[in-house]
């Protein structure tokens, strides 16, 4: 299962052929490995709680309610696959009197290969060993091999021991999935010719390394990061007229959330000048106990960040304090207060992650001053809008759907969603790629499309065949044939 036993090379051999058995297994097939995984991890979840929360300090509240996602995204994508639709199945038949005649054409979209999954060190469950982007690969029919992350070895360790049990009881193929540790392991997975397609949850330095690797390569591969996010919040002057003492606890609550560790967390809120909602804050938020963090070296980091914001000369310190050890007394929330005018002056300093419990909040004097500095903020995962029913928001929505990959409304980002609708992915640095990470359609990252042109019925998938054996949804000739 892991390089103790077999090498990279070994391991990526065995994860070659086994794609190929994996694509050519039925849907049905795929549907009861994952299942099979999903009943295996519920079946011992108290005993990964139980290292998941040594190794994280996350408690075993949050834990166990991440084993439940994590399982229940394995028996999403269960559900997917069965459904047929992720196949995009088309069909154009031929047409010899058109001008030219039109060849008869069927589309289909086929496993990529052997993938590499890169876990995440903030969700040791759902972004891991077993988590999304391992099971929306292993569900098209790629083979998987995933690198632990340091931060929960022993949990990455124990959950790929109960996975590989579950996939070679359920009767998946040798190869299909694999543990491995270690940075020039990862580095060198991310190289080997075999692998086509890597996902990734982590650090900006950490992933751009890795996707420059990855597209420089003799046969460049898609990288699939999720790098980093600020998750802009826009609060209207209406809104917060009518409701600031709510929106001030929403704040608190959804910032200091598991220490600040979540990639949705709010790290800019604009307001509108010259209110006292930054006091509200600061009160909201000054009853929030200081948590552990996840690794030493995030905990090290943490008031490094804290430091450089309020090193700007403009930015006040609301509440908390930027001189503290979060390695031995755990991250304090800590919340800024600067001007839109300063962030686009400083927009290097000020436009930056700082991961843990901090927000800034960005005081704008009109929509003009707000328009112009939110065309500074990054690509994020989620930008949000808390505005009063009636306003006219339509053009502030538009130049949000352009900065992030899901706009919510009169709510807070942290929680995503795990189904059919999600989009959990957004322009650079949020992302590498157009596509989400979490959510039925992140299956679509392992596929390509492949057109059949004249062919025979015996060799077409069944998905293409004219009698249609699986009852999916197709297009065909240009309309959309649903099941009947």
């Amino acid at each position: 299962m892991t390089t103790a036993t077999l090498s990279l090379s070994e391991l990526t051999a065995a994860a070659t052929e086994a794609a190929k058995i994996s694509a050519a297994a039925s849907d049905a097939e795929r549907a009861a490995w994952l299942t099979a995984v999903a009943d295996a991890l519920d079946a011992n979840a108290r005993e990964l709680v139980e290292i998941a929360d040594s190794e994280t300090s996350l408690g075993a509240t949050r834990l166990t309610g991440e084993v439940a996602r994590t399982t229940g995204q394995l028996r999403l994508f269960a559900r997917v696959i069965t459904e047929g639709s992720y196949l995009e199945a088309v069909i154009d038949h031929a047409d010899p009197n058109s001008t030219p005649p039109k060849p008869d054409l069927r589309r289909i979209l086929r496993p990529i290969g052997p993938v590499a999954v890169f876990s995440a060190s903030n969700f040791p469950f759902a972004f891991s060993v077993a988590g999304g982007d391992t099971a929306s690969a292993l569900a098209v029919g790629c083979s998987v091999i995933v690198k632990a992350h340091s931060g929960h070895l022993r949990l990455s360790e124990r959950t790929a021991e109960i996975m590989a049990d579950a996939l070679s009881a359920a009767g998946a193929p040798e190869g299909l999935f694999a543990l491995v540790a270690g940075r020039e392991v990862g580095t060198a997975l991310v190289q080997d010719p075999a692998i086509k397609a890597v996902g990734f949850t982590g650090s900006i330095p950490g992933g751009r390394a890795l996707f420059d690797l990855a597209t420089s390569r003799p046969e460049p591969i898609p990288f699939y990061g999720e790098l980093g996010s600020l998750n802009p919040v826009v609060v209207t002057e209406r809104a917060l007229a009518e409701r600031s003492a709510q929106l001030a606890e929403g704040l608190a609550g959804s910032f200091t959330l598991g220490a600040g560790q979540f990639c949705t967390k709010p790290g800019l809120v604009f307001i509108p000048a010259g209110t006292d909602f930054a006091a509200k804050v600061a009160e909201a938020s000054k009853d929030k106990p200081a948590l552990g963090m996840l690794t030493t070296r995030i905990a090290e980091a943490y008031p490094d960040g804290l430091r450089s914001f309020a090193s700007v000369e403009g930015v006040d310190v609301v509440s908390g304090s930027v001189d503290q050890d979060a390695v031995s007394d755990g991250a304090a929330p800590v919340v800024f207060s600067t001007s839109a005018a300063k962030a686009l002056e400083r927009p290097e300093e000020l436009l930056e992650e700082c991961f843990g419990p901090t927000t800034m909040l960005i005081e704008y004097t009109d929509q003009e001053e707000l328009s112009g500095v939110l065309a500074k903020v990054p690509g994020s995962l989620t930008a949000t809008v808390h505005a009063q029913p009636g306003e006219d928001i339509s053009g502030l929505v538009e130049q949000l759907s352009n900065l992030a990959g899901r706009v919510l409304f009169d709510g807070w980002p942290t929680g995503v969603a795990v189904n059919w609708a999600q989009q959990h992915g957004g322009p650079y640095p949020a992302t590498t790629s157009l596509f989400t990470s979490v959510g039925a359609t992140a299956v679509r990252r392992f596929q390509r499309p492949v057109a059949y042109q004249d062919a025979p019925e015996t060799v077409l998938h069944p998905a293409l065949r004219e009698s249609n054996p699986l009852g999916i949804p197709r297009r065909v000739d240009g309309e959309l044939v649903l099941p009947q």
